[in-house]
This record gives C-alpha cells, structure tokens and sequence, in this order.
C-alpha cells in the first residue's frame, strides 16, 4: 500500500467520525439547550471528534475490520452522550 492509498484509507476511516462530531454542534444551535450552551462549538466539535474516532477505532480492534454497523452505532451513541454531557442536559 503507498502513501496515496493509506492517506485515503484513514481519511475515509475518520470522515464519518468528523461529520457526526461537527454537525451535532450545529444542530444543537436550534434547540433550546444549544442557545444556553457554555463549551464553544469548536470545543463541542473536537470533543465529539475524539469521541466518536475512539468509538471507531475500539470497533477496528474488536472486529479486526472497519464498517460494521455496530461501531458506527457506538460512535453516534459516543458522540451523542459527550454532546449531552457538554450541554448539561442532565440538569434540566
């Protein structure tokens, strides 16, 4: 594998972690919890790119490949309960 293929492998295998971890902030923005939110979008953002990459990569480690359903299930679920916890959503 060169290095082209191994920039499009990683690339590929964080986008859906990066997409998820962005747009939750965002989407955040219209509800009532997201106008009161103290973290700034780009804290939100990294930390729920962090989260949902360990969530995705505790899936390549388990399974031996990457795409199975389960491991995105567990970064939506990763990057969801980070997303509450930065808002203190259990306060309310």
């Amino acid at each position: 594998m060169g290095v082209p293929d191994l920039i499009n492998h990683v690339f590929n295998f964080a986008l859906p972690a990066v997409a998820v971890g962005l747009m939750l902030p965002s989407l955040t923005r219209f509800s009532a919890l997201g106008r009161q939110a103290r973290p700034g979008f780009w804290w939100q953002g990294l930390v729920n790119v962090v989260a949902g990459l360990l969530a995705l990569a505790g899936g390549l480690w388990f399974w031996g490949h990457d795409g199975k359903l389960a491991s995105y299930l567990a970064m939506v679920v990763a990057c969801a309960s980070t997303q509450w916890l930065m808002l203190g959503a259990w306060r309310r």
